[in-house]
């Protein structure tokens, strides 16, 4: 499935692999499946390390393909990303991070712009949602900020929120 398309609900694999990728905002550590790019975490993952970019099997593939996106929208070459996912989440979290692909590069909205185009009152449901999509930046969680304007909360630290947002402004 693209990034671009709806996100489905995943099952989590025993051949999902793991790449370490140095980054501006810091490591970040994206782990695959044999159907998709299943997230992009802060912290190490108890999945099996990546040997070789080489290994033929498809989750290095979508391991590879993710790193040429990540480092081509840190370049500011890429606004929009087409990776298949492999998302496993609640169905209110799947419609939120849905909700979240929607918001254009250099954009944010605030948590309740998200609940009213969810036909939701759940603010706060949204914002719990948010904070645990697995696939940040190519599902843009941190172009959610406060009603209020303020960033509000972030998995990574408001600093690298700000980097990434700074990143889209320029």
């Amino acid at each position: 499935m693209k990034a671009k398309a709806k996100i489905k609900a995943g099952q989590l694999t025993d051949l999902r692999r793991q790449l370490k990728f140095e980054s501006v905002v810091g490591p970040l550590f994206i782990v695959a499946s044999e159907k998709g790019l299943q997230g992009i975490f802060w912290e190490e993952q108890k999945v099996k390390f990546l040997d070789s970019l080489n290994e033929k099997q498809s989750s290095v593939a979508y391991i590879s393909q993710t790193v040429i996106q990540l480092n081509e929208y840190f370049m500011k070459i890429r606004k929009k990303f087409d990776i298949n996912l492999d998302v496993a989440g609640t169905d209110f979290q799947i419609r939120v991070w849905n909700e979240l692909s929607k918001i254009p590069y250099g954009k944010t909205v605030s948590y309740k712009d998200v609940a009213e185009r969810l036909d939701s009152k759940a603010v706060r449901a949204v914002g719990s949602a948010n904070g645990r999509n697995p696939i940040m930046i190519i599902v843009p969680c941190h172009r959610v900020i406060n009603a209020s304007g303020g960033l509000g909360g972030y998995a990574g630290g408001l600093e690298a929120k700000k980097k990434l947002l700074q990143l889209e402004q320029n």
